[in-house]
């Protein structure tokens, strides 16, 4: 999500918000994660005792749809590490409610988290001149998530949120269904500072932070209780309702350090100490995930880091198969379009889009047009960044809209604290 520095500092409220939402639910004062694509396959939590992951399905961009393909493997990832996973959706549409109604009949039939769980829509940008139309956009898409089952959810920042929504509105037909964003700088912070809480009526979530571990990772905190929706008790590994995704989850949680085998992928558990060789494991080691290379004995060798951990110490987040949703992206041809316009969004070349769409002349697209683009960045330039005198990841990362892990796991860094002018760094 994109975050800003919110400067209107209050006093202590957090105790008003919870004593006011009614009800104590023992999800009350936990804290959790948000993930997109930007935090890999896997996702990465920042600590042992988060609870919660809400996860990103993908949205609308700008009239494009772009489906994250990390969606379904995060959300079994959470789940194996006994954590509740909910969704949100980018929901870039403006005053819209036809591109609103086109973005939720895309992903309302693909969330995997379980039915009554949070789907949050991330309202930050691109929104229209008319506030009213904005709200009324809102609404749609929280009557929709309501109707298919789960429980609906805004999301933004406060200033934004008042300039451009009546969030009013919001909770008097949504009560306490507000998650808003308020950070007091971008300094490590893994509590909430409660002198920055956006006073606003009807939050349940608070986001206090996007750097809730060094390289960023944003940090959130429940207010009401509402993350345990769609579980029972708030217990991950026994949600309402059976997905895809939560089976696959459920099934990596009940893998047992003797099942663990060559080729899943596991996390370090935040609880393990040493290395097999009786090194310390740094933390930032255990916020990551890793390919099992081989195992011997109760030992298994991770992929990465090269080194071997006890079994015991290891958490499985898969049981060796696949549970992608695709990276299949569609963008509705707008009114000044080009086709190479469109590629540079999706990082590849209009030559690639012209063969994916059958196009025989790039030059002849038209308003209301759909182009489809299924991979990567296929045709196009690589990124690379060339470390320089005084650079660490962390400021590598934020220069470059990214995370330290994706940094660490996209170059094969062994230890973050190691790199040296000159190094080229793909991202």
């Amino acid at each position: 999500m994109k975050k800003v520095i919110k400067k209107a500092a209050i006093g202590m409220v957090a105790f008003f918000v919870v004593a006011a939402s009614g009800p104590v639910f023992a999800a009350v004062g936990d804290q959790g994660v948000d993930w997109s694509k930007y935090n890999g396959t896997y996702g990465n939590f920042g600590y042992a005792h988060d609870k919660f992951a809400i996860v990103q399905i993908g949205g609308t961009y700008h009239g494009s749809f772009l489906d994250q393909a990390t969606y379904s493997t995060q959300v079994a990832s959470a789940i194996a590490q006994g954590k509740r996973a909910h969704t949100y959706i980018w929901y870039q549409v403006g005053g819209s409610q036809e591109v609103a109604k086109a973005a939720l009949d895309r992903y309302l039939p693909k969330i995997q988290t379980p039915k009554n769980s949070i789907v949050a829509l991330d309202y930050e940008s691109g929104a229209s001149g008319d506030k009213q139309a904005n709200t009324d956009a809102i609404l749609y898409g929280m009557r929709r998530v309501k109707a298919a089952g789960y429980t609906p959810m805004y999301y933004s920042y406060k200033p934004y949120t008042l300039a451009n929504v009546n969030y009013k509105q919001i909770i008097k037909e949504f009560p306490n269904s507000l998650w808003i964003a308020e950070y007091p700088n971008y300094e490590v912070t893994p509590v909430p500072n409660y002198n920055f809480f956006p006073s606003m009526d009807g939050i349940s979530v608070f986001q206090f932070t996007s750097t809730y571990v060094a390289g960023g990772l944003d940090g959130n905190v429940d207010l009401t209780g509402i993350t345990d929706k769609g579980y029972e008790d708030g217990n991950a590994t026994k949600p309402d309702t059976d997905t895809p995704a939560t089976d696959e989850g459920q099934d990596a949680n009940e893998v047992t350090p003797n099942e663990i085998q060559e080729g899943m992928t596991v996390t370090i558990k935040f609880s393990a100490t040493n290395y097999s060789t009786g090194q310390a494991i740094p933390k930032w080691v255990k916020e990551n995930s890793y390919k099992v290379l081989q195992k011997s004995g109760n030992k298994v060798l991770l992929e990465n880091i090269m080194s071997w951990v006890a079994a015991s110490d290891v958490q499985a987040l898969d049981t060796g198969g696949s549970n992608s949703t695709g990276n299949t992206q569609t963008h509705i041809v707008q009114s000044g379009d080009t086709l190479s316009g469109i590629a540079s969004n999706w990082g590849t070349n209009w030559q690639e889009l012209a063969r994916q769409n059958s196009l025989s002349n790039p030059n002849m697209i038209y308003s209301g047009q759909v182009i489809r683009f299924t991979g990567g960045k296929s045709g196009a330039t690589s990124r690379a960044y060339t470390v320089r005198y005084g650079d660490n990841l962390s400021l590598i990362a934020s220069r470059l809209g990214t995370t330290v892990q994706s940094l660490v796991s996209m170059n094969g860094i062994s230890n973050p604290n190691l790199i040296y002018a000159g190094q080229t760094l793909k991202y």
